[in-house]
């Protein structure tokens, strides 16, 4: 190789190295390092191009653990960690190809989906994010709160609405006296 030549490679190889780390970044900030669910930003760029494709059929929830504070106080943060996971699993599971799941924080997860066949399996999922989960031998005791928003219901179907309503449908969940329950 002409020693002329490889002044042109060597800053290109800089600016690929870069553009790949930089990529990874992104991905990264993107996917919940402990769950490996879309984050806030990854979830909303995706589920908006969702619902802008299919807003007729989209179908957006909001799932809070209840008390999982007591989890962690209890039982440690390593159950807590494995109830998040667990969670995820389940949440991932229910979506399939068709949906996008998230963590939004703390003990607060999301999901959009397109498939016909989610509302009527709904049940299924409220009773999965209802299963004990274990964590070093010993049962730990899961409860989620789910609010549901089928999106065509929505005067103008935007993802904002969508969750501000999905919201609203958990907390009136919430204050049942039945808290594992589902709107």
């Amino acid at each position: 190789m002409d020693p002329t030549d490889l002044v042109s490679v060597v800053p290109a190889l800089g600016w690929a190295v870069h553009s790949g780390l930089l990529t990874r970044r992104l991905t990264t900030a993107r996917r919940d390092p402990l769950t490996g669910l879309h984050t806030r930003a990854g979830f909303t760029a995706r589920a908006e191009r969702l619902l802008t494709r299919h807003p007729e059929a989209a179908l957006v929830l909001l799932i809070d653990l209840d008390d999982f504070k007591a989890i962690n106080d209890t039982f440690g943060h390593a159950a807590g960690d494995t109830v998040l996971t667990a969670t995820a699993t389940r949440l991932t599971d229910w979506c399939g190809h068709t949906g996008i799941p998230a963590r939004l924080g703390g003990d607060e997860f999301t999901a959009i989906t397109t498939d016909p066949t989610a509302a009527p399996r709904l049940p299924g999922l409220r009773a999965a994010l209802n299963t004990t989960v274990q964590h070093a031998g010993h049962p730990l005791p899961v409860s989620a709160s789910v609010g549901v928003c089928h999106v065509a219901d929505l005067p103008i179907p935007t993802l904002t609405d969508a969750l501000t309503a999905a919201d609203t449908a958990m907390y009136q969940a919430k204050g049942h006296h039945h808290r594992n329950t589902h709107r």
